[in-house]
């Protein structure tokens, strides 16, 4: 099987990390695989499989956005991708995020090869402007295969675009051996972690509003934000707003932050809308008990609400208060839901998606066999 993946970037994010485990876990199974970024001077965020074909456009300033304005140098794009796309001779194109979909169904059009798009975070909240929201209504139709991280993402198109398509949750990679587990945590305090890009979507802003309303009865508990992000500086600026100086970190980007999960006693996720939750899953599957906003997509579908975490009604800050409050209180729940939260592993692991991609591949082609030829 030879498979060209394309995405703008392989920078960090969860699509990014997602076709990265992916391309490393095909070619482990002897597939020929190449990813096709746009991005000029990207560095990948991720390790990769040193038989991956990595082949980078390097196009100035990216994917434009605005459609109208930036219409020749996404025209440039597309015949780039095409060239790319042509000289990987895949047997199938797989593409990751809405507007390197349009981009790349626009470039393989006429190549007589298998697209298949997918879709990680909820459209109805995540806006990419009325241009390319039409692109894709149109195009969406000639993918052979949409994939989407969850169910509600896929509903969503199947009600708006009416095509039908495939839930493939993502992978989570993460495989720490059971001594690793809550090894690391300071046993001269607490800790809770937050995970993502320093945006708006991802809701830190209500997470620093809900620990503030607990801080002061928990001195020995400190939370670390683990991320980048344009809103670093309003966030570090409500931190001391609503006084908190001392018992809030923010990391940066880790590049590894699997230790710092580790240690953790607590994961909280804030965001106002998701496709499924990467980070969730990786500070579940490092024994973490988890608090998530119910928000639209993915938490509801990776935590069981108490069993290994709690769900709290989206962008409630009193409940999410509440929450984190009841399980600091409550360390024999904490350890309940640690033990139960690695089953994530079992879940959503490496070998049960591929499985789940097996199906789509096999939907499309007459027969699905590892190129062993061709790997390295």
């Amino acid at each position: 099987m030879r498979l060209t993946l394309v995405i703008a970037s392989l920078g960090r994010g969860g699509a990014e990390r997602t076709a990265s485990v992916l391309a490393n876990a095909w070619t482990e199974r002897g597939f020929n695989v190449t990813i096709i970024t746009v991005e000029r001077d990207d560095v990948p965020a991720y390790p990769l499989h040193p038989a991956i074909v990595l082949r980078q456009l390097r196009m100035r300033d990216g994917m434009a956005r605005h459609l109208l304005h930036g219409g020749g140098r996404n025209l440039r794009i597309v015949r780039a991708l095409r060239h790319g796309i042509r000289d990987s001779e895949p047997d199938i194109v797989i593409s990751f995020m809405d507007i390197s979909n349009v981009l790349t169904l626009l470039a393989a059009h006429g190549l007589d090869i298998p697209v298949i798009v997918t879709e990680h975070v909820h459209p109805a909240y995540h806006r990419i402007g009325w241009h390319w929201q039409m692109l894709r209504r149109f195009l969406y139709h000639r993918a052979d295969a949409l994939v989407c991280v969850s169910r509600p993402v896929l509903d969503w198109f199947q009600t708006n675009l009416r095509i039908t398509g495939y839930v493939i949750p993502n992978p989570v990679a993460l495989t720490p051996s059971p001594e690793d587990l809550h090894q690391t945590r300071d046993q001269g305090g607490h800790l809770i972690v937050g995970m993502g890009r320093l945006i708006e979507q991802k809701g830190f802003d209500l997470l620093l509003e809900s620990f503030s309303r607990v801080a002061a009865r928990h001195s020995d508990w400190s939370l670390k934000v683990i991320g980048e992000g344009p809103l670093r500086s309003q966030l570090e600026a409500l931190s001391q707003q609503f006084n908190l100086t001392g018992q809030v970190e923010f990391t940066g980007a880790l590049s590894d932050p699997f230790p710092t999960l580790r240690a953790a006693d607590l994961f909280v996720f804030s965001s106002r809308f998701e496709g499924f939750g990467n980070a969730l899953c990786e500070a579940m599957a490092c024994g973490v008990p988890a608090i998530s906003f119910d928000c639209p997509s993915g938490p509801s579908e990776i935590i069981r609400h108490g069993i290994d975490g709690v769900l709290v009604p989206p962008e409630d800050v009193t409940a999410l208060a509440s929450a984190m409050d009841d399980l600091i209180c409550d360390a024999t729940k904490r350890e309940t839901f640690a033990r139960r939260a690695a089953d994530v592993l079992n879940r959503f692991g490496v070998d049960g998606v591929l499985s789940m991609w097996d199906r789509v591949f096999g939907d499309k082609l007459t027969t699905l066999k590892p190129d062993t030829s061709r790997a390295k």
